[in-house]
């Protein structure tokens, strides 16, 4: 369904009708989908909700409308539309650094927090590539980037499915996306996180190495890391069992 806040109208879905709700974040431009593998597993004891973020899928908006802080209260505006006191959030790649802010921003929201193959913050190094990409060529830069994103055997599909979520995309919003993400210049504070927390990553990713989430599962206090073997930067399209196990096990 649709939900008008913050000024934008969100595609939003839900599935499911269990007594605890997980409500996911995608990264970059990619939109809900990147929940449906998972999502289709854990309807059957969970409440799974995500949406289109701003920018991305069926929720376009004005490219400078689009923060880091502005993703942070859509988060909670959406949470309060569909009646969500407290949830389990998950947050892929990019989507979590708005997870992780916005459980230090209200921590009494949620139950848990789940990172899949999460950034923390931007670099320049990976904004400015992206960023150039993006204005100069954005189907070439897309179809790189999956490419890269999905290094797993036999997931021509996989990669498809990708290249076309994230050319629903404006390309000067995919390029907005990590602009902000970038000037947000803030460190996040990892060591004040006192929701349980699971950090999940692929040991193929070639977007965000292994070795970043380990470093932000030490930051955490009492994170679990759970690493996925031979698997990239996308785990819930690629290995959805695997990752809803780990989700399971810990929650």
């Amino acid at each position: 369904m649709f939900i008008e806040a913050n000024g934008c109208r969100f595609n939003t879905v839900s599935f499911g009708a269990g007594e605890r709700t997980f409500l996911g974040l995608s990264g970059w431009v990619a939109n809900w989908e990147l929940w449906q593998q998972p999502f289709e597993l854990m309807s059957r004891s969970w409440r799974c909700v995500s949406y289109d973020h701003r920018g991305t899928g069926e929720s376009p908006v004005p490219s400078e409308t689009i923060s880091p802080k502005a993703m942070v209260d859509d988060l909670f505006a959406i949470m309060d539309k569909l009646k969500i006191g407290r949830c389990v959030l998950g947050g892929e790649s990019s989507g979590g650094l708005v997870a992780l802010m916005a459980v230090l921003r209200e921590p009494e929201r949620f139950e848990g927090l789940v990172l899949i193959n999460a950034m923390a913050a931007i670099t320049l190094q990976t904004a400015k590539h992206l960023v150039d990409g993006c204005r100069a060529d954005y189907p070439t830069t897309i179809k790189a980037f999956v490419d890269a994103c999905v290094p797993e055997p036999n997931s021509d599909h996989i990669r498809r499915w990708g290249k076309n979520i994230l050319l629903r995309a404006d390309p000067e919003a995919a390029a907005r996306m990590l602009e902000s993400a970038y000037e947000h210049e803030s460190k996040l504070p990892l060591a004040d996180i006192t929701v349980p927390t699971l950090v999940i990553c692929g040991s193929k990713d070639a977007i965000v190495p292994p070795r970043v989430e380990e470093q932000i599962a030490k930051a955490i206090p009492g994170a679990e890391l759970v690493i996925l073997e031979g698997v990239g930067h996308a785990p819930t399209m690629t290995s959805p069992e695997k990752v809803v196990e780990a989700i399971e096990a810990h929650f």
